[in-house]
């Protein structure tokens, strides 16, 4: 056999670079010959980056800065807050207001009921509102156009305007009065999680029309060619949808689930109507809610009816309050910020 002798691959050398003189020497006879051209173009283009630089700041600190004040507020002792001399930096580091919120939130309760809460509502959004997408970019049935503008009308109507009846449906829930009928009397699932399961599986739920509408439009771009060569290959509708295109779906589906969580942990409009005080379903936000009332009658059992809460320490503990509630939605963001970021991504190349 004949050895064939592998050839050294040589390195392009790298650019030498010419001495500061020389180059400042270059571009001035560039610019000489471009009639000043280069060197306005150098200005320009100097001030342009200099612009939206100051205009990235000021938008950055403008998103930032309450955020730094807050847990610059949260780390303060209760002196500090009196004191006109301290403005961002503590001069008193103390963890007390974190202490003192988290009991005032009932803890490990109520993040844990809003987590249930939160996870269940993403899961059966994302579900229902994948198979509704599918459908409207795939298959042809009698008023589709008009259910597609019923959809558009879930996103654009206010959830505030649907306060009563839905109080009203979930007070005395009934389907075509059959529950009535056997039972004598009608249902009252507020309290319960039944009303969030109902309103996400029927496509019902916060925003669930935005998420319809997203997931259409990420199966409409999807080649029809795929689906034909699994159907070739003896595959199933259904056995299409789950292996062939929710493979594909993963960065979209990532999205939607987000902002279902973020929404549902951030809710107080239906937590409102469905949950009461005496049903035990404590979620962060309705503890944020009444976090100043519930600190100022708090304090009054310790130092006696006479004592009364100052604002200042009053915005404290309801800053430190919304940190501890940020803190979750910042750690799903850390492990979930490649598919998101992707799916915008995506979502703009094929728009």
């Amino acid at each position: 056999m004949i050895k064939v002798k592998k050839q050294k691959e040589t390195k392009a050398p790298k650019p030498v670079k010419q001495p500061l003189k020389k180059r400042w020497a270059d571009f001035w006879e560039r610019n000489r010959k471009s009639e000043n051209y280069l060197l306005k173009k150098k200005i320009a283009g100097f001030f342009y980056r200099l612009c939206r630089g100051i205009l990235i700041f000021g938008l950055c600190f403008l998103i930032l800065q309450p955020l730094l004040t807050k847990i610059s507020l949260s780390f303060m002792e209760e002196q500090d807050l009196y004191d006109s001399t301290v403005i961002s930096i503590p001069r008193h580091f103390s963890v007390s207001s974190y202490q003192l919120a988290w009991k005032m939130l009932k803890g490990l309760k109520a993040f844990g009921i809003s987590l249930l809460i939160s996870l269940l509502v993403a899961i059966a959004q994302v579900i229902s509102c994948t198979l509704v997408g599918y459908g409207f970019a795939r298959f042809k049935f009698p008023l589709k156009n008009f259910w597609f503008a019923c959809v558009i009308l879930v996103i654009i109507v206010p959830p505030q305007t649907l306060f009563a009846p839905l109080y009203i449906w979930f007070s005395k829930f009934d389907i075509f009065g059959i529950i009535k009928l056997i039972k004598g009397e009608s249902l009252t699932l507020l309290g319960s999680l039944w009303p969030y399961v109902i309103m996400c599986l029927g496509c019902a739920g916060y925003k669930s029309g935005l998420y319809i509408y997203l997931l259409r439009q990420h199966f409409r771009n999807e080649p029809k060619e795929l689906e034909e060569a699994a159907y070739v290959d003896g595959c199933s509708r259904m056995r299409t949808f789950v292996q062939i295109l929710l493979p594909g779906a993963t960065p979209i589906l990532t999205s939607c689930f987000l902002f279902s969580f973020v929404w549902q942990w951030t809710d107080v409009t239906y937590s409102r109507i469905f949950f009461t005080i005496s049903s035990g379903w404590y979620t962060v936000t309705n503890g944020l809610k009444g976090l100043v009332e519930n600190l100022d009658a708090y304090f009054k059992t310790i130092y006696g009816q006479s004592f009364k809460i100052t604002s200042a320490l009053g915005n404290q503990v309801l800053s430190t309050g919304m940190l501890m509630a940020i803190i979750p939605l910042l750690c799903i963001y850390v492990f979930a910020q490649k598919n998101f970021v992707e799916s915008l991504s995506s979502t703009g190349i094929k728009g």
